[in-house]
C-alpha cells in the first residue's frame, strides 16, 4: 500500500494525537503559511520522537515569516483567512526569489528541528491567490526559487522539489519548462472520486454538477455499504502517477477515521457499479 500523508496546520492537538495512524502516515506536510511558522514548530516537536528515516517530510517555500508582528485576525488570507486566525502574530510576505528561497528552507529546518527536507514546495504560486499577477510571481519563481531548489536538491539538502497549489495552469507551465526540472507535484482537489474526468485530460477545475454528482455517489456508496471516504481515497491512490494521497485532518478524530477507512472494504461491484453510471471516467483506473 502507498503512504497516506498527514497534513499538519497549526492545531497542537491534531499534531500530538497524529501517531494513532500507527506509523501508516508516511508522508507529513506542511508550510511556513500554516499559523506562521507555528505548524511546522509543532510537526517539529511531534517528530523529534519518531526516527528520521521513518517519515518523508515535505514544507513549502513562497512565505516568508518575518520578525516583526501584526494581528493575525487582521490578514488578508482569502478563504483561508480564518484557519490562521490563531496563529503566530509574526507578519508573512509572498516571495518567491532566490534569496527569500534560501532563507525560507534555512527557516523551515530550524522550526521543524531537522537537517533535511524531503520534499519542497513552491506554495500557491496561482490566480487563487495571486489575482493576476499571478503570473509576475510565477516568473519570479522560476528564476529564482525553482533554481534555488534545484541546486538544493543536487546538494542533497532536499530530496525533490515541485509545486504545491490548488490550480492546474502552474503545473502546465512548469511542465513546459525546459529547466529547470520538478520532481512531482502536490495538486489539491483535482483528481477525486468526484472530480477527475477533466485532470484525466488537462486537470481543468470542477464541473457546475458538483452537488448532484455528490448526491449519486453517496448514494451508491450507501448502497453498497461503503464509506465515501474508504472509496475516495482508495480511487486517487488507483491511479499510477498517485504516489500517496494527504487527507487535511481537521480535528484529532479525523486522522484515526482515515486510518480506519483505507482498511475498509470496498467491493468491486461498487467500482462496477460507478462506471456504469458515468461516475467515474472511463480512462480512469480501478483499485483492484
Amino acid at each position: 500500500m502507498r503512504p497516506v500523508g498527514l497534513q499538519v496546520s497549526a492545531g497542537r492537538a491534531s499534531a500530538h494525537r497524529s501517531p494513532t495512524t500507527g506509523g501508516l502516515a508516511g508522508l507529513y506536510d506542511t508550510a511556513p503559511f500554516y499559523g506562521a511558522g507555528l505548524a511546522e514548530l509543532r510537526l517539529g516537536e511531534l517528530l523529534s520522537r519518531q526516527p528520521r528515516d521513518t517519515y518523508v517530510l515535505s514544507t513549502k517555500v513562497g512565505r516568508v515569516v518575518l520578525d516583526e508582528v501584526e494581528d493575525p485576525a487582521a490578514r488578508e488570507l482569502g478563504e483561508k483567512g480564518g484557519m490562521f486566525a490563531h496563529g503566530r502574530p509574526h507578519r508573512m510576505v509572498d516571495d518567491y526569489s532566490a534569496d527569500a528561497t534560501l532563507r525560507s528552507v534555512e527557516d523551515s529546518l530550524k522550526r521543524l528541528g531537522t537537517d533535511r527536507l524531503d520534499i519542497v514546495w513552491g506554495h500557491d504560486i496561482a490566480q487563487d491567490f495571486h489575482g493576476d499577477h499571478w503570473l509576475h510571481h510565477f516568473e519570479t519563481a522560476r528564476t529564482g526559487a525553482f533554481r534555488v531548489l534545484s541546486k538544493l536538491r543536487d546538494e542533497g539538502v532536499i530530496g525533490a522539489w515541485g509545486l504545491g497549489v490548488n490550480k492546474a495552469e502552474p503545473i502546465e507551465l512548469t511542465l513546459d519548462l525546459d529547466e529547470p526540472r520538478p520532481d512531482g507535484f502536490l495538486l489539491a482537489g483535482r483528481y477525486t472520486l468526484l472530480d477527475h474526468d477533466r485532470a484525466l485530460q488537462r486537470l481543468l477545475p470542477a464541473s457546475s454538477e458538483t452537488v448532484e454528482r455528490v448526491r449519486r455517489i453517496r448514494e451508491t456508496a450507501e448502497r453498497h455499504g461503503v464509506g465515501v471516504k474508504a472509496a475516495a481515497l482508495r480511487f486517487s491512490l488507483a491511479h499510477s502517477a498517485s504516489a500517496a494521497v494527504i487527507p487535511g485532518a481537521t480535528r484529532p478524530s479525523r486522522i484515526a477515521e482515515d486510518v480506519a477507512a483505507l482498511h475498509e472494504e470496498v467491493p468491486a461491484a461498487f467500482w462496477a457499479d460507478l462506471r456504469a453510471s458515468g461516475l467515474v471516467g472511463a480512462a480512469a483506473p480501478l483499485p483492484a
